[in-house]
Order: structure tokens, then C-alpha cells, then sequence
């Protein structure tokens, strides 16, 4: 199936493996719980259900420091929803001190870690130009 939107993650190349997935799952639930993108419930052959996921692939890419600069800037000029996460959320134990952090910092100076982005492919995949697909 051909989607003309696009669910993208990218983080930040020199995180810890357990960052990176960190990472991921934080950005894209902030995807996941906004937009129209849920599939339906899963029921396994025994009839147990079990929660829906998202319907669409999700592309997770990695950049260093100064390209996740980059993609920040070009994202915020687009019209693009998008998660962050910086460095400083590593420290943080809840959502009200998550989002203290990123408020104590103005947008340039963000140490960002991660973003997630959901949008018509065409615009993410302009902002993720030159990003390598995570490996």
C-alpha cells in the first residue's frame, strides 16, 4: 500500500543503543496519540486482542548534531508536525519536568536528540534530505 504521508524518526547518530530506542518510542507517541494514524485492534487466532499500532510504516533515520540542526530549522519553516527530544530529557523522570526542559531553551539552542515527524512525504522527505536511514 502507497501512503502519501510519511511517519519519519531520526536521532541523533552517537546515542547509546537504549537511547536510540528510547528516543523513538517517546517521538512517535506524540505522533501516534495526534494524528489519524492508528490501525485497529489486533485479535490473534485465540480471540485475545491486543492494542492497535500504527498503520503506516515508520522510517527511523540517523544524523549528527549539526544535521539534526539542520532538519530542525528546514522543519520548523514547513508545515510539519513534529516531536522533539533533547539530551536534557535523559535527567527527567516526567512529562512536566520533559517539557520544563525544552521550555528553558529557545529553539536554536536545543540539544536535540531526536524528532519525530508525520506529514505529506514529499515535504519530510525534503527535510530529511541527506539523512541515511538508521542501521
Amino acid at each position: 500500500m502507497k501512503f502519501d504521508t510519511k511517519i519519519a524518526v531520526v536521532v541523533r547518530e552517537d546515542l547509546q543503543t537504549w537511547q536510540k530506542l528510547n528516543v523513538t518510542a517517546f517521538t512517535v507517541s506524540g505522533i501516534a496519540g495526534t494524528q489519524e494514524v492508528m490501525g485497529e485492534e489486533y485479535v490473534d487466532g485465540s480471540g485475545v486482542s491486543y492494542l492497535p499500532m500504527i498503520k503506516q510504516p515508520v522510517m527511523v533515520f540517523s544524523a549528527d548534531r549539526k544535521k539534526m540542526k539542520s532538519i530542525h530549522r528546514k522543519a520548523l519553516q514547513r508545515d510539519i508536525d513534529f516531536t522533539v527530544y533533547t539530551e536534557e530529557l535523559f535527567a527527567t523522570l516526567n512529562d512536566k519536568d520533559n517539557r520544563a526542559a525544552v521550555e528553558a531553551v529557545s529553539s536554536d539552542e536545543l540539544n536535540l536528540v531526536g524528532m519525530a515527524f508525520y506529514g505529506r512525504k514529499k515535504s519530510i522527505d525534503k527535510i530529511l534530505k541527506g539523512c541515511s536511514l538508521h542501521g
